[in-house]
């Protein structure tokens, strides 16, 4: 009997999404830093940062503009 090596189970884009903006805001575990070095792929993330910086630029813009009209 051979027996198998079980990997991760590859995560999902909104799994990588999420552990972005957890990152982000400066709330992650240390705990899920090293189960995600396993699970994520770095495709995702970089995706998911790009969005999350884009997100992130569009509110602090509409903040501005809101300011400045009042």
């Amino acid at each position: 009997m051979s027996e198998l090596k079980s990997e991760p189970k590859q995560a999902s884009f909104l799994y990588s999404l999420k552990a972005v903006v957890w990152s982000f805001t400066g709330l992650r575990r240390k705990s899920d830093f090293d189960t995600d070095s396993l699970k994520i792929n770095p495709v995702h993330i970089v995706i998911a940062g790009l969005l999350v910086v884009a997100c992130l630029i569009g509110v602090l813009i509409s903040i501005v503009k809101f300011v400045v009209l009042k």
